[in-house]
């Protein structure tokens, strides 16, 4: 190994297209709600998200969480988890530059 090359496991980076960014964004601030469940859905303004498979996603990513624990089927509020924050604030960064 040369002094160019680093150690250990490299970071994962989650996969978020422009829609998935959107709902983070959404979520970020405070317009978000989850239905509790092992396949959560996402709904934005009291919407129901039309791509329930990205709000899937974001929350097997870990970027997106229930605020609260609830019985299975209710809403609650969504929020971003620290992963999923970091990914809207890297994003806000990059356009910023």
């Amino acid at each position: 190994m040369n002094s160019d090359e680093q150690t250990g496991t490299p970071a994962v980076r989650p996969l978020v297209n422009h829609r998935m960014l959107a709902m983070l964004r959404a979520v970020g601030a405070g317009r978000g709600r989850v239905s509790c469940s092992s396949e959560p859905d996402l709904f934005i303004d009291g919407v129901s998200c039309g791509d329930q498979f990205a709000a899937h996603a974001l929350a097997h990513q870990g970027l997106v969480r229930a605020a609260r624990p609830g019985l299975p089927g209710k809403l609650v509020p969504a929020v971003l988890t620290a992963d999923g924050q970091a990914v809207v604030t890297a994003q806000q960064q990059h356009h910023a530059a």
